[in-house]
């Protein structure tokens, strides 16, 4: 493999204090051996045909935290906009399902918007989800859970590499894959609603190859903030002392 990932992933747990594990997620064209499929039932399908695995693809991300498995187009069927952003569905056919149909309906997103939303250029047929301390191929993403001192942390030491976006929460996955960039996400309600996210946990998509880099730039950025933290402390007791 490229990186020791066992070790990367233990400096960014220890680096931003993370409570939940980093996770590689992997596109392949055939599914990694001795990777066991996601296991779940699919619910009768939508009027419209849609039915998943999950109630949509970032769901997995959750799912994620302690275990490693693979996933087929059709297990992240039910979300139209992440089967978009993950190559598995063109636009002119996620465009007509009833759950794009809603969200424009309501004025969440605009027709405008989809075409361009990033997304997986190479239709891969297999994504693999797990902790990145223990995968056993070279992932194609890294993704972090943050809340917000943890998203503090990470724009002070690669804020000019990283960019912030929104809604829909799935693309950030497609900037880190195909574009090179470090995508930090306020998330969306739809992603939100559907994983469970805690209000206070934002998301971050961080390309492979430039994961030694950002640790690095961490431990830079951490030392600095140890010390800021230490004289702002010091200097604070001012206040607690009584006046006179």
């Amino acid at each position: 493999m490229k990186h020791d990932y066992l070790a990367l992933a233990a400096r960014l747990v220890e680096l931003l204090g993370l409570d939940r594990e980093p996770l590689a997620i992997t596109f392949t064209q055939q599914p990694p051996e001795g990777v066991g499929r996601y296991e779940g039932a699919m619910p009768a399908p939508a009027a419209d045909g849609r039915t998943g695995k999950v109630p949509a693809g970032c769901v997995f991300w959750m799912k994620a935290a302690d275990r490693t498995f693979h996933t087929c187009a059709e297990d992240h069927a039910n979300c139209s906009v992440g089967s978009l952003t993950h190559g598995f569905l063109p636009l002119e056919v996620a465009a007509t399902r009833d759950d794009v149909k809603a969200m424009c309906s309501v004025g969440w997103v605009s027709p405008e918007m989809f075409p361009g939303i990033p997304v997986v250029k190479q239709p891969s047929p297999y994504v693999t989800y797990g902790p990145l301390a223990a995968t056993g191929i070279d992932p194609d993403v890294v993704f972090l859970l943050l809340n917000g001192k943890q998203a503090m942390m990470l724009h002070d030491a690669w804020s000019s590499e990283l960019r912030l976006e929104g809604k829909p929460q799935c693309h950030i996955i497609p900037m880190a894959k195909e574009q090179g960039i470090t995508a930090l996400s306020v998330g969306c309600m739809a992603s939100r609603t559907r994983t469970g996210m805690s209000n206070t946990e934002m998301t971050c998509a961080v390309p492979t190859a430039r994961l030694p880099e950002l640790v690095s730039r961490l431990e830079a950025g951490c030392a600095a903030d140890k010390a800021i933290a230490a004289y702002a402390a010091q200097d604070a007791r001012r206040f607690a002392a009584p006046v006179s």
